[in-house]
Order: C-alpha cells, then structure tokens, then sequence
C-alpha cells in the first residue's frame, strides 16, 4: 500500500470508509480510515470481480506500468497502427482505459485512431484501483473486444501495488530514463510479465544506456521476464511485440477452454453510474 504517500484512500474506494460505507467502523467500533488492509483486502476482490469479467468475455486484459513519459500512450497509439493495417494478419479488436491524475488527452490521442477509451482522471492518486478500473467497465462491452489496455498512472512505485483485475502486467523501461531503473525499483519490475525496453531509436544519442546491463539488473532481483526491445516511433521490434499479444490470447483462450468462468454478468456496458450511486457486486 502507499502508506508513504497516503494515496491507498481513493476516489474509487473511499465510499468503504465514509459512514455507512463497508470499512466505516471496525470489530472494536472504531472509525476505519487507517486500516489500509481492509482496503487492500476490499481492491484484491474488487480485482478477482474484474477478471471474472474479462474471462467470461474472452478478454485479454493487460496492466501497463511506466515512470511518466515512457511511452505508454505512445506504444498504444503504435499498435493501434499496425493492428488497424489490412495486411496484418493479427486482427485484434482493443480498448484502452486511461488512468492519468488529470486531462483526458491521453484517452483523446487513442480515439482519434477510431479506438474506444475510457478515461480515469485520478486526481490526488498516484495509481489505479480495482474499484477504478470496474466503475469504468461500466462503459465498455466487453463482448465487442479481444483485449482492453490499461494504462496506469505513470509512477514506478505504487501501481505494482495494486491488482486491478488484470491478466499481465507489462512494463516499460525507456532509453532516456536510464539502464538502472530496475534495480532502483525492484517491485514494479519484478511484477512484470515482460519488460519493454521502449525509445530504443535513441540508442545511437544515448549511447549510455546499455541494454545488457537494463538485462542482468532485472536478473539481479530474480526477474524472469522476457524482454522486447522497440520503438514506437520506427516500428522496429514492433512485430515481437505484436505477436507476444497475439500468443497470449491463445494462451488465454486455451486456459479459459480447461477453467470456463461463471460470472453473473450485470452489463458492464449499461451508461456509466454516478460515485454516489452503490456499485453493484
């Protein structure tokens, strides 16, 4: 939890510990605002709710993570591209949820490729939760997509936090930021299920930065993630990425064939309710 930053209490959660709310009082009759477990405990089966939805509409639902100015929006705005090509062979239909303590231009740069995204203004929250990402399930049907992008708050500490119901997370390490950021930050990199070494066009000026060694800093803390080198502004190394996403919805769809999900299904597409309405479970 952010118990540095004070960022655990939410938008998202924060009706579980106003009065009346789920976490208001505790066992002994005291007022609940700092039992940040309850919370976590609160986000983690809001997050298994979100899954459930995503298996039961064979959705692909991937986490991205970064430190701000990565090029998270701009990896999407890639893919979008290429995905969008009629000599691509894999056609994948996508949606993003944008996360992003204010603006929507992040969500406005995606719709303007003719991709639907949901914007999650933050405001004092440095990070995404479950809470946030269901509120805004309510605004997608999900039957419509193969798999729906969430681009977390950029911050490399508190998102690895937080389940927010995703399948994998992805994060990304750009050139400009430096070959030690995993060692810096070892929890968001060591909850990677690939890495993303991003900008890489900037190799040749930044020739500081060293890929083998972003590489062995990720083997220091017992990362095993494999990692794809790209850029987003040449393409290159842009069809690895494509067909990793295209494997691991194969992957997905095989296990969901072994392990299919029952879920009551409460139409996530149906208009988006207000925070002072109760969510349904």
């Amino acid at each position: 939890m952010c118990d540095t930053c004070g960022c655990n209490i939410t938008h998202g959660n924060k009706g579980l510990i106003q009065p009346g709310g789920k976490l208001h009082k505790t066992e002994s009759g005291r007022e609940a605002v700092t039992v940040l477990h309850s919370l976590l405990h609160e986000n983690d089966h809001t997050a298994r709710h979100n899954r459930d939805h995503f298996d039961y509409h064979n959705v692909l639902a991937i986490n991205l993570m970064s430190s701000p100015g990565a090029g998270k929006t701009s990896l999407l705005e890639a893919t979008i591209q290429i995905l969008n090509d009629d000599a691509n062979q894999n056609q994948l239909r996508i949606a993003v949820i944008e996360g992003d303590l204010e603006t929507e231009n992040d969500a406005e740069r995606i719709r303007k490729h003719g991709v639907t995204a949901i914007q999650i203004t933050t405001g004092s929250a440095c990070h995404l939760d479950a809470h946030m990402v269901h509120e805004a399930l309510h605004n997608l049907d999900l039957s419509q997509f193969d798999i729906v992008f969430i681009e977390n708050v950029g911050n490399l500490v508190c998102p690895a936090s937080f389940d927010l119901g995703q399948h994998l997370n992805v994060t990304l390490l750009s050139v400009p930021e430096g070959d030690d950021k995993p060692a810096k930050y070892p929890v968001m990199f060591r909850t990677a299920d690939l890495v993303m070494i991003s900008k890489c066009d900037l190799l040749p000026v930044l020739d500081d930065f060293d890929p083998e060694k972003a590489e062995a800093y990720l083997h220091d803390i017992a990362s095993t993630a494999p990692i794809i080198a790209l850029s987003s502004k040449d393409h290159s190394g842009m069809d690895v990425w494509i067909e990793w996403l295209a494997h691991q919805i194969e992957e997905r769809v095989r296990y969901l064939e072994k392990h299919p999900v029952q879920v009551h299904d409460h139409d996530h597409h149906h208009e988006h309710m207000h925070n002072d309405e109760e969510t349904p479970a």
